[in-house]
């Protein structure tokens, strides 16, 4: 199932998205009188997690004809003004050199265990949102990344199991102010800048998306390719991410786990005093437009500009 949110009337509306359109869920919900367990709201069903999720999912499968005859209940998504498909995570927890290419372009040893950061709800902002470049940076970097949205309170979970606790996937650009990233041995100054963590369009059930380690993913800026690579050259792959998180802290419904970025970013290392770049490549600069794409999730498209 995909899901998302648009604005109407200024508040968030929580969609999903099919052959026939978004389905406006709430104007459903109200018009066939749905029971009070079926979330109407992305609050709602995040806050709920997978067990709204289920709820949402038997209610729309068992109303499918009449929601389908009825054309008042149905958006075209290109009319649409996206929200983020993940509006207020409780936790951002980032996981840095994570592909394996990844670590040799940027000549960083291979990790033995995850290298956990954070990050703040203030970056979250929507498709199709534009994306300030902070006027304190001039090295703006993207990095496309898998982002897996927690769908029950995971403690001390094994790998085998970590999956269950996956409420569904959104593409993620990890956006990275590289000076302010490496000023200090903590990366948090140049990863939480406002707008700096764009979600969606989707969060994508994960019973839609299957295996999460095996997705190509990419980032294209301005019409060119800069990151294409798949999930599978992740360092420790989805399960192995959860599992240890949840060794240390416990999981909650919404928490947002971003799992590294794949070769191809600008960033070419930092010799202590100085960042720098690829020869061929260039720092995001003002009117760049930049698209996250994985496998099964869409594509997650925002436009840089410079902040005064």
């Amino acid at each position: 199932m995909k899901l998302l949110t648009f604005k109407q009337d200024g508040k968030l509306r929580l969609g999903v998205l099919n052959e026939q359109g978004v389905l406006d869920v709430l104007k459903a919900s109200e018009k066939y009188e749905a029971p009070s367990s079926v979330p109407a709201t992305m609050e709602q069903l995040i806050s709920g997690g997978i067990a709204a999720l289920q709820q949402l999912q038997a209610y729309l499968q068992q109303e499918a004809d009449k929601h389908a005859a009825d054309k008042a209940l149905w958006l075209a998504e290109d009319e649409l003004q996206y929200g983020p498909c993940l509006s207020a995570p409780s936790k951002i927890i980032c996981v840095g050199t994570n592909y394996r290419k990844h670590a040799e372009e940027s000549n960083m040893p291979i990790p033995q265990v995850p290298i956990l950061f954070n990050k703040f709800a203030n970056t979250i902002a929507a498709h199709g949102e534009d994306i300030p470049l902070p006027f304190n940076s001039e090295q703006v970097d993207y990095e496309a990344e898998l982002g897996i949205v927690i769908g029950k309170a995971a403690k001390r979970v094994s790998k085998e199991e970590a999956l269950d606790y996956v409420l569904g996937y959104c593409n993620v650009n990890d956006l990275s102010a590289r000076e302010l990233q490496f000023r200090t041995h903590q990366w948090l100054l140049g990863k939480s800048c406002d707008k700096f963590s764009p979600v969606g369009p989707y969060l994508v059930s994960a019973d839609e998306v299957g295996d999460p380690n095996q997705l190509e993913i990419r980032c294209i800026v301005n019409g060119e390719v800069r990151q294409s690579s798949n999930t599978s050259d992740m360092i420790f792959d989805c399960s192995e991410i959860i599992s240890y998180i949840s060794q240390h802290m416990t999981l909650e419904p919404g928490d947002l786990i971003l799992t590294g970025t794949p070769e191809g970013v600008v960033f070419n290392g930092f010799d202590g005093k100085t960042c720098q770049s690829k020869p061929h490549l260039d720092w995001l600069r003002d009117g760049d437009i930049v698209t996250i794409e994985i496998e099964k999730l869409g594509s997650l498209t925002n436009k840089m500009y410079q902040e005064v």
